[in-house]
Order: structure tokens, then sequence, then C-alpha cells
């Protein structure tokens, strides 16, 4: 039965769900409040010829991103090349840098040099991170969450121990690598979940998988190049897209989503899947109508939101790599300024990401694209000195680094993006970056709840609910949540037949 549906945002989550729904025969009109798809991934162009990735650029967990492409019939080879870095990444410690490599072999030599043993350990490690990949990403990702009972059946219960599930991360780390410099590399990832790994469960030690084992991949052209790869599956599919066209309020009659008043207009619609901000999402709706209060909001666990830098550098820059972490800077005071404190960091660790070492389209003839990223907490307010600031010492650390000299004053282009940014473009929540973090009283059943309690019609998608932050996740997220639209409409029919 031909349902008209409407998709708020055109983030990962918004994108597979549409091209999922109307894959099903359903009338499919996306509403995207910016010019151009992506959200968060979105990308922009600078008139010194830079072509900036504005958000997501760690192409991990190639297999989920693979999968989507395949349910169309498709591969990833269709839209764009997909090449694999080597070294993965660098990560800078006070003491110099480590280069992380594509082959396994040399991984596992390189965590035998730094500690006797430690690559025996590492397989032991990804043997088990692989399990839980495997498990976790086709068990639980997949599931809507609306009760624990969907977890509930013996192929789940069988693997509960080995999953983890109550084991903080860095414990479980501990209990493989005593070195600090292992420790860090292999906690690294779940940063990514947005929380200390303190309070991270060890199941997602099968980020460490997704990532060193099956590697780290940059799609020439950018990032933007899967966005508008999705954008394209869900225009074959017969989706339509709105850009400039923001969302006022979600109109209700009956208990039932009516209508979106989208630039003044009311639009009328059988469903509504808000790929938007959650908490925004809610303030378009009348209070009766929420599924949840402010204060539920306020007590939540947000990932961090960030400091981020475009830069145009007028020459080559030696010795940097694609991806390289700066972590010369104790780890656990940095997530304390984030978490606890609340603060602009004292002695921050950043990343620095330069794609141009890659792709030569991303910025001029012996220039660089340069991308810089500090993890801060939500609801700080930011001002352009406060920027400026610490964008010269992530600017002087590159230097003692690479040894180049004087990098401010090689800045062609810069543009500046930050908490309040966040805000304004994508009315994220005291502006985060990442979503809603991993904690375990965050997980699975204990996320915003995917479908509205009180409107039927009514579906929430994205990086606040399941499955949780990141690129991989969202795109499964869409893809349950279009799976809920249509066991709606199957039941309806079912109904009235």
């Amino acid at each position: 039965m031909k349902k008209k549906i409407a998709i708020i945002g055109s983030g990962f989550s918004g994108l597979s769900a549409a091209a999922y729904v109307a894959a099903e025969g359903h009338e499919v009109h996306v509403f995207e409040k910016n010019a151009r798809p992506g959200g968060r991934a979105r990308q922009f162009s600078s008139d010194k010829g830079y072509v900036f990735d504005m958000g997501p650029s760690w192409y991990w967990m190639p297999d989920i991103i693979e999968n989507f492409f395949s349910d169309f019939g498709h591969t990833s080879e269709d839209f764009f090349r997909l090449v694999s870095l080597n070294p993965q990444f660098e990560m800078v410690f006070e003491e110099g840098g480590i280069n992380i490599p594509e082959n396994y072999q040399e991984l596992k030599e390189l965590f035998e040099s730094l500690e006797t043993g430690a690559g025996k350990r590492l397989d032991e490690f990804m043997q088990s991170a692989k399990f839980k990949y495997e498990v976790g990403m086709q068990k639980f990702v997949n599931k809507p969450c609306h009760s624990w009972t969907e977890f509930m059946n013996l192929e789940i219960a069988k693997h509960a121990i080995k999953l983890d599930l109550l084991t903080n991360f860095r414990k479980y780390v501990s209990g493989y690598f005593k070195n600090q410099k292992l420790r860090t590399l292999m906690e690294f990832p779940v940063i990514f979940l947005g929380a200390s790994p303190k309070n991270i469960p060890a199941l997602y030690s099968l980020m460490n998988y997704g990532g060193y084992a099956l590697g780290t991949h940059y799609p020439m052209g950018g990032f933007y190049k899967l966005v508008l790869a999705m954008k394209t599956v869900a225009e074959h599919n017969g989706a339509i897209f709105h850009f400039n066209s923001p969302v006022d309020k979600i109109n209700i009659s009956n208990k039932q989503v009516k209508s979106l008043k989208v630039n003044g207009i009311d639009h009328d619609f059988d469903a509504v899947i808000a790929s938007s901000d959650y908490h925004h999402t809610e303030t378009l709706l009348d209070k009766e109508y929420r599924n949840y209060e402010e204060g539920y909001w306020s007590k939540k666990t947000f990932a961090p939101s960030s400091l981020i830098y475009y830069l145009g550098i007028s020459e080559k820059i030696p010795n940097l790599n694609h991806h390289t972490l700066f972590f010369e800077n104790d780890l656990d005071s940095h997530i304390h300024y984030i978490y606890s404190d609340k603060m602009w960091p004292e002695k921050p660790l950043f990343y620095a990401c330069c794609p141009s070492k890659t792709d030569p389209n991303v910025a001029p003839v012996n220039k660089e694209n340069l991308f810089l990223l500090m993890p801060l907490a939500t609801g700080l307010r930011d001002d352009e000195n406060t920027r400026e600031r610490y964008l010269k010492e992530m600017l002087s650390r590159i230097e003692k680094h690479t040894g180049i000299q004087d990098l401010y004053n090689k800045i062609e282009f810069k543009r500046s993006y930050c908490v309040s940014d966040f805000v304004e473009d994508y009315n994220a929540y005291q502006g985060n970056a990442y979503g809603l973090a991993n904690t375990l009283r965050q997980t699975a059943v204990l996320k915003p709840k995917i479908r509205n309690r009180k409107l039927n019609n009514l579906f929430y998608t994205g990086q606040l609910t399941v499955p949780g932050p990141g690129v991989p996740p969202s795109i499964i997220s869409g893809k349950v949540v279009a799976q809920e639209i249509n066991n709606l409409y199957k039941k309806t029919y079912e109904t009235t037949i």
C-alpha cells in the first residue's frame, strides 16, 4: 500500500531511510534545511581551489557501507574509487610518532617492538574483537530496541558473556597490554563513541577490528562522494529532495502526524521520519506529544562538540600523513575537561587530516588541504579569539612534528567551525558533534526510542537513537527505521483485508 512519507534531514540516516522506504514503493520527500545534502558530512569549496569535507573523514567498517549498496544491486565502485591508506594513521606522542601499518603482520611486529609478547596478545584481542564485530553488527545493531525481549533468544544469550557487555573498555584493554602507548592506541577508536574508555562497554572492541583489521580507507574526491552516492540511490528509487526547506512545525490531528509546516506551507503526509536532531525534532511538537521532557536531555551524556579548522596551506607540509592524531598530552585530562569540568582544555589532544596527501583534487598543486579537529565539551561559549588561540597551538605542534616553520603565515584559506555553528546549522543539542555517547546506560533499549510513544506514525533515526553515533551506525539506523515504516503499513494492510 503506497504511502506518502516525509523525512526530515539528509544526513546519513536520512539518506539511508529515504532509499529503503522509497524502494518499498512509497512516495518519499526529504526536507533539508541546508542547501546541500549530507548534514554534518557536507562539503564546500573555496575560491582558492580547496575542497573540504566538513565532517566525517575516517572511512571505517567498509563492509557495513558496502552492505547498503548491495541491498540496491550496487557496489561502492559504481560511484567512487575507494583507496586503502598505508599507513592507516600516525599517533604522535611526546617522544615521537607511531605509524599504524595497513598490513596486519606489520602491525603485530610493531606491537611486539613496544612490548614483549604484545604481538601474540594482539592476535587474541583481535580474535575476540572479530567475534564481537560479527555478532554485534549482525545481531545487535539491526534491532529497533523497543524492549529487552528482542535480545532474549538462545543465540544471543549463548554469546552474552563473550560480548563483555558489563566490562569497561579500559579495564579490558589493560588485561592485554601494559605499555601505555599500546593502551592509548587501542583506546583511541572508542573516542568516536563519545565517552571515556572507562565508561564504554568492552563490547566496543569491535571498533578496533572494524578499523585496524579491516583497514582505513578514503573515497577519492572526499567523503562527500558517499553522500552523493547514497542520494543517487535514493533518487533512483523515487525519493524527492527539497533543499533550503527547514521544517517549522509537525502538525497533529487525531493523535496522528497530519502534516509538516515547511517554509510556512503545510504538506500532508502519512508518516514522518525525523533524521534531524532528536531533541530539536521534539521541539517541533506540542509538549503533550513529545517522548521526553527537557530534563531528560539535560541528564544525558552527549558525545563531544568540536573546534574544527578548514585550512588551505600555500605549500606542502613534509612528514605529515593523511590522518595524524596528536596525543602528546594526557588523554584522561582532556576527557575530564569534556565530561566533568565542561571547560576549554588546558592541554588538548587533536586530530589533523591532510587529504591532499592522497587526493590531488582537493587542493591546488603543491599546496595542502588541512582539516584540524579538537574535541570539546558541549554547551561551551566560543568566540573568535578563543578559536584562534587553539589554532595557533595546534599549528605549533604540527610544526614541531613535521619540521615546517611559520605555518600560520602560510594559510591562504581559513574557516573555523565550533559549538555555535553546530547549533546554527544542525540544531544540535548544546552543539554536540557526534550525538549521544554510547555508555552502558545509553546502549540499546536505554537509548531514546526510535518511535514516538503517542503518535504511531512519527519515527526517529540518527545518532541520538539506535544504534548510535558514527557513519556506519547511522546508515544502519536509517535501514532499521525504514523497516519500522514497512511493518506499520504491512500491519495496516493486513488489518484492512
